[in-house]
């Protein structure tokens, strides 16, 4: 068994997460933010990849009353757990995400020492093996935050499920697209799940991967 991945993104509508000089875009508005709380919400633990996590300082947090009530009646904590995928503990301890109100694992091919700040620590010997270990730990539905290298990676080798989009009314240009353009991804067929207009002039797309017969 491996969890369910749903990789979820805010991008400017030429498909770019992050403006010509990098950095965080900070591209999604209200309507983004609602989504990304209902995936959160959906999920047991998101997966992040170091340098987004750099870049940004912090995780997402769900912060509606509503889902949060809706995951303590189901008898979860209040946010999924933080998987962070790097290849090293080489992080700033003035990260607010240290000060963040959940829990947080480290996923690392390296086999060094556990972070303190880490809950956690999980071997990266290969996807298929680290997706059944996080399943074991009771890790059944994931969201993937990004960035651009660990979504291509994870496409590379089919192991995400469903694509949540949401498209922002900006255009920005340069080289950092969601998908890099030297990725090598599985071609296949993406079925469209759902579709909704959101605050802001932007609009939500989720896809879902048909999986061919054997």
């Amino acid at each position: 068994m491996r969890p369910v991945l749903r990789l979820v993104l805010a991008v400017s509508l030429d498909g770019r997460l992050a403006p010509p000089q990098g950095g965080a875009a900070h591209l999604g508005g209200v309507g983004d933010r609602q989504v990304l709380e209902e995936a959160l919400a959906w999920a047991d633990g998101c997966l992040i990849g170091a340098e987004t996590l750099r870049c940004h300082g912090s995780t997402c947090l769900i912060r509606a009353p509503h889902l949060l009530a809706e995951r303590a009646a189901s008898g979860r904590a209040e946010q999924p757990v933080a998987v962070v995928v790097s290849r090293s503990n080489d992080f700033s301890p003035d990260l607010h995400f240290w000060r963040q109100p959940l829990q947080r694992w480290l996923l690392t091919p390296k086999r060094s020492p556990l972070a303190p700040a880490f809950d956690r620590r999980l071997d990266l010997e290969s996807w298929g093996v680290a997706l059944a270990a996080l399943a074991d730990q009771g890790l059944d539905r994931l969201v993937v935050l990004g960035g651009a290298a660990l979504a291509a990676s994870l496409l590379a080798e089919g192991w995400i499920d469903e694509l949540q989009l949401t498209l922002c009314p900006r255009l920005l240009g340069g080289p950092h697209a969601w998908l890099p353009l030297e990725a090598a991804v599985q071609v296949g067929e993406w079925c469209l799940q759902e579709h909704r207009r959101l605050e802001g002039e932007e609009l939500l797309l989720r896809y879902r991967r048909v999986l061919a017969n054997p």
